[in-house]
């Protein structure tokens, strides 16, 4: 049953921020970091397991069960964001999957699916519900967590590059379409993200090449030139300056939290 998981709701009188897969990874960090400015956070999440354990953690925060890439389940999400605070100030879309890792003729029709139904519908869906709430405030902003494989060719991720490539063009058409009405619209490119789920697609990826671990992390560490993943703290840093009044003159942008990336890596030679 996917009913609003609450514990002390703060007052209305604070911005209010959405932010989807907000219960583990980035979307935490990025959550307890507007928490900890006092500002109204709710999430959704598609695991019951982590929200528990994100609002025994942050009992000012609100949250709901919900899979983005599913439009009664998003509704839900409004509905309950509406209870709790009537208005919205920042959407920060950041719930995502990294679908099937194969060449394009063997990847997996269903993961294919899947991929672009949580990662680029489940953007849309959000933000379409999000806007009217959002046109409503001043200071208003929305900010796509993206991917550095939205900025190049990512061989072996076709439907997870294709997903994160279309948030960047919806990034630059949103700021276009919101612009007028004050709302600010930008991505956030990370590189790989230190972490449990970074440490699991190398896994993954090791496994099928017959390489170790350690192998495959050395060939994600040579896609940048400071030879490093980044950590959430660290997108966490440009997600808040982005929704803050310091970047009021802001839209439209892809930023690049990565150390620079020179290219990734093509697996097939």
């Amino acid at each position: 049953m996917l009913d609003c998981l609450q514990m002390n709701a703060p007052a209305n009188n604070k911005r209010v921020v959405l932010i989807s897969g907000g219960a583990s990874g980035i979307g935490r960090t990025v959550a307890e970091r507007f928490l900890a400015q006092h500002d109204q956070v709710h999430i959704c999440d598609a695991s019951a397991e982590n929200i528990e354990e994100f609002l025994a953690a942050n009992p000012g925060a609100t949250a709901t069960l919900a899979d983005i890439g599913d439009r009664s389940d998003v509704a839900r999400v409004f509905d309950d964001l509406g209870a709790n605070y009537g208005g919205l100030t920042v959407l920060i879309n950041n719930a995502g999957v990294a679908g099937p890792s194969a060449p394009a003729e063997e990847t997996d029709e269903d993961g294919w699916d899947r991929c672009i139904r949580i990662n680029l519908s489940g953007t849309f869906y959000m933000t379409r519900r999000a806007i009217p709430l959002l046109k409503a405030q001043d200071g208003a902003s929305i900010i796509n967590i993206a991917s550095t494989a939205a900025l190049f060719g990512y061989p072996l991720r076709s439907p997870y590059t294709a997903s994160k490539w279309a948030q960047i063009g919806l990034t630059k058409t949103w700021a276009m379409e919101l612009g007028p009405s004050g709302i600010r619209v930008n991505a956030v490119c990370p590189t790989s993200v230190s972490g449990p789920r970074i440490e699991a697609v190398i896994r993954r990826d090791a496994e099928q090449r017959g390489l170790t671990a350690d192998e495959v992390r050395h060939v994600y560490l040579r896609h940048t030139s400071m030879r490093t993943f980044v950590t959430a703290d660290e997108v966490a840093d440009t997600v808040l300056f982005l929704a803050s009044a310091q970047a009021s003159k802001i839209s439209g942008q892809s930023i690049a939290i990565d150390g620079h990336t020179e290219g990734l890596s093509n697996w097939l030679d």
